[in-house]
C-alpha cells in the first residue's frame, strides 16, 4: 500500500514544482506595472562570465512606472545598461553613471496582445509538464500491477486520485493564467 501513497506523493510534489515554475515564469512578463521580477531573465556579461543582474545590482521599483538598478560595482553599470538594452523587454535604461532607471512605457494595445499568445504558450507548457508527471505516474502504477503489488481495484483508485490531482493543478495554471492576462489588460 506504502508504494502507491507514495508515487501519488511523488507525483503531487512534480506537479507542484511544474505550478512554481510556471508561476516564476509568468513573474518574468512585462505588464504596465514596474516589477523588479522583469529582470529576473537578464544576464549581465561581468569579467567575462554571464551573471544574473540580481546578483551584480540592487533592484527597486520607486514608483509604479519606474525600475531603479543600483549597481554595487560601478564599473559594471555600462554591462548592465548593454544587457538589458539587448533583453527583449523593450525597456531604455537611462544612467548617471551610479543609478540606472527604467521607465516602463505603457503598453500598445497590440503589445498586450501579444504579451497574452506569450502567456498563453507558458501556461500551456505548464499543463502539459503536469499531464507528463501524471502519464508517469500511471504507467508506475500499471508496473506495480504487472508485479503483482497491486490489485486491480486499487490502480483504479489510484489512477482516479492521480487524475484528481492532475485536474487540481491544471486548474492552478488556469487560475494564473487567468490572474496575468487580467494583469496585462489592465490600462
Amino acid at each position: 500500500m506504502a508504494t502507491v501513497d507514495e508515487l501519488i506523493q511523488d507525483a503531487r510534489r512534480r506537479m507542484d514544482r511544474s505550478v512554481e515554475a510556471t508561476q516564476t515564469e509568468f513573474n518574468t512578463v512585462r505588464t504596465g506595472r514596474a516589477s523588479p521580477a522583469l529582470l529576473d531573465r537578464i544576464s549581465v556579461d561581468y569579467y567575462g562570465q554571464q551573471t544574473p543582474l540580481n546578483q551584480l545590482a540592487t533592484i527597486s521599483a520607486p514608483e509604479p512606472r519606474l525600475l531603479s538598478v543600483q549597481a554595487f560595482d560601478p564599473s559594471s553599470v555600462k554591462a548592465i545598461e548593454k544587457a538589458i538594452m539587448e533583453s527583449d523587454l523593450g525597456l531604455t535604461p537611462s544612467s548617471d553613471g551610479k543609478l540606472i532607471r527604467l521607465p516602463i512605457p505603457q503598453l500598445t494595445e497590440e503589445r498586450r496582445k501579444e504579451l497574452v499568445k506569450v502567456v498563453r504558450q507558458m501556461a500551456e507548457e505548464g499543463r502539459v509538464a503536469v499531464r507528463n508527471v501524471r502519464r508517469d505516474a500511471i504507467h508506475h502504477l500499471k508496473e506495480l500491477v504487472d508485479n503483482g503489488e497491486v490489485g486491480a481495484d486499487e490502480e483504479h483508485r489510484a489512477e482516479e486520485l492521480v487524475q484528481k490531482v492532475t485536474d487540481e493543478h491544471v486548474g492552478r495554471i488556469d487560475d494564473l493564467l487567468k490572474h496575468k492576462e487580467g494583469e496585462i489588460m489592465e490600462v
